[in-house]
């Protein structure tokens, strides 16, 4: 006997193996890629929950079928390479691991051809367990395995059957299959429909080239391509010559090839309703979408690349970048046993730091202008302090002896002298409510505000403060307080007092001094708010227009 053999034990293997990292999306799919790589065109699945609470999940498909020893080998824990290495399959492991992380009892039923005999062969947690061998059931066709093999897969092909699924769902229920039960597996099915809508998106779409078509269906409802790209409305902005980055294999021999693009999504405000929901934008979506032989095995995020930067940062949401490599570079990026997660290599992550450097740019650049545009269009209400300056006596202020809106001038006496001409920005006929504080689109000189003397007639003009809506810190701090009314009105009496105490303060050698504080303080804000998102409409909840009160 040889002592240096030493086999697993079968009864904690066969269960260790469940916990490899699965959901149920990610196991469905695994099982799905076993029938795009035994050349299915149809491919259908069904769940099922019957009155007691039992589940079963059924996967047919029309492909080229196996006879007893194919089943055998497929079932087999690291079964044998495949003959195309091309295949969506990779390990041997897929469908065991897969299967189990939901499921302690699966099956395969297959045949090549309806001439040929139904080869069937099972996995039984439980019958490992009890008998702590490797061994797998030879067990009679049952009645509702024969008719979902005649629904789902016809003369030819392959039937998975998932059966004691104790863990298709992520919670257990005090009524088995009751009506909470019930709701739980229609959420399910719709995630799956959505998950392999995007997974298989470019063989679902008959008019995508890149790969053959594919018909698909849970529970006879058809699973619909979703493009992340949105090809019909997004601009792909790398040149023909950065699409493709060489890569040495597996065998050192540099003839391997990686392909990319860079799509910059349009910003959801010029989008109808119908095409938010296809586009999808969110924070989540943006960063890397890899595929492997056409089919998606990472959905975003940024795989370390960009480093401390490279984490979901709103503004980057509009960018997406599509990652095509074939089975040769698998050693290259370290593909995991479920094919849903890759890694760069630092010179990898070096490359395409700088290759997707303006694209990054540019994306951010569109974000922040439309979302720029939506703020600015927003007004809050100001109402408050200019009700509160008015109603305040013994202010420090300057008394305005004349004004002179055609030229921009005033004559004020102030703590610097009487009669005190200034080059001020004088206004007529505003808002009664806004009188002291008003936002507006008029100042181009990137300061937040400026003092002003206003008056909602032709006379009486009194000290005034303009904010600028454009400016960062009104966008990005300004409209994320709207649901505060303090926090509002007490920033419109700081910049009121600012510029009250300014105009207290000024004369024709002050001026400038004064106008290159605020250019200062603008642009150190501006600065210091640069990775702050400006303000959602969530956090915008009580925004309404200023007017006359």
């Amino acid at each position: 006997m040889n002592d240096l053999i030493n086999n697993p034990d079968a009864s904690r293997l066969i269960f260790g193996l469940r916990d490899t990292g699965y959901n149920f999306r990610t196991a469905a799919a695994d099982i799905i890629d076993n029938s795009i790589a035994a050349g299915a065109d149809e491919i259908h699945v069904r769940i099922e929950m019957r009155s007691d609470g039992r589940k079963y999940v059924y996967f047919g498909d029309n492909g080229h079928g196996m006879d007893a020893a194919g089943v055998h080998s497929a079932l087999r824990y690291g079964s044998p390479v495949r003959a195309n290495l091309a295949s969506l399959g990779k390990f041997g492991l897929g469908l065991k691991t897969a299967s189990s992380s939901v499921c302690k009892r699966f099956t395969v039923i297959s045949r090549r051809s309806a001439r040929e005999p139904l080869a069937k062969l099972a996995w039984d947690l439980d019958h490992v367990e009890a008998t702590d061998t490797w061994e797998m059931l030879r067990e009679p066709v049952e009645g509702h395995e024969a008719e979902a093999l005649g629904e789902l897969c016809g003369e030819r092909g392959t039937l998975v059957v998932w059966a004691k699924c104790d863990r298709l769902l992520s919670k257990h229920y005090d009524e088995p299959g009751g009506t909470k039960e019930q709701a739980a597996i229609k959420r399910l099915r719709v995630a799956l429909k959505s998950h392999l809508g995007m997974i298989y998106h470019r063989f679902l779409d008959a008019e995508d080239d890149r790969q053959r078509t594919i018909r698909m269906t849970v529970d006879g409802e058809p699973v619909e391509p979703w493009n992340p790209f949105f090809p019909e409305k997004s601009e792909q902005v790398l040149a023909d010559a950065q699409q493709v980055i060489g890569m040495d294999t597996a065998e050192g021999d540099g003839g391997g090839e990686a392909k990319i693009r860079a799509w910059i999504l349009p910003h959801s405000s010029s989008l109808t309703d119908a095409e938010k929901k296809k586009a999808n934008i969110s924070g989540r979506g943006q960063g890397f979408y890899i595929y492997r032989e056409g089919r998606l095995i990472n959905a975003g995020g940024w795989l370390g690349v960009f480093g401390s930067h490279g984490t979901f940062e709103p503004h980057m949401s509009l960018l997406r970048i599509e990652f095509d490599f074939g089975h040769e570079l698998d050693e290259a990026f370290y593909v995991d046993v479920k094919k849903s997660r890759i890694l760069f290599d630092p010179a990898i992550e070096d490359h395409l730091t700088t290759l997707l450097r303006n694209a990054r740019r540019e994306a951010e650049n569109r974000y922040r202008r439309k979302e720029r545009e939506k703020a600015a269009g927003t007004t809050l209400n100001h109402t408050s302090a200019n009700t509160s300056i008015a109603a305040t006596s013994n202010l420090k202020t300057p008394v305005v002896e004349e004004v002179d809106a055609a030229s921009q001038t005033a004559v004020v006496t102030n703590a610097m002298g009487s009669r005190i001409r200034l080059r001020q920005p004088v206004q007529n006929n505003v808002s009664s409510a806004a009188v002291h504080v008003d936002a507006v689109d008029t100042i181009t000189t990137g300061e937040l505000w400026v003092p002003a003397l206003r008056s909602s007639s032709t006379t009486g003009h009194v000290p005034g403060v303009e904010l600028n809506r454009h400016h960062d810190f009104y966008q990005k701090v300004y409209l994320r307080a709207a649901s505060n009314g303090y926090a509002v009105e007490g920033m419109d009496l700081l910049f009121w007092a600012f510029a009250a105490a300014e105009l207290e303060y000024s004369d024709p050698e002050m001026q400038p001094i004064f106008a290159d504080i605020r250019e200062v303080v603008s642009s150190n804000l501006r600065k210091l708010l640069r990775t702050m998102p400006v303000a959602e409409p969530a956090d915008v909840e009580e925004v309404v227009d200023d007017g006359d009160s």
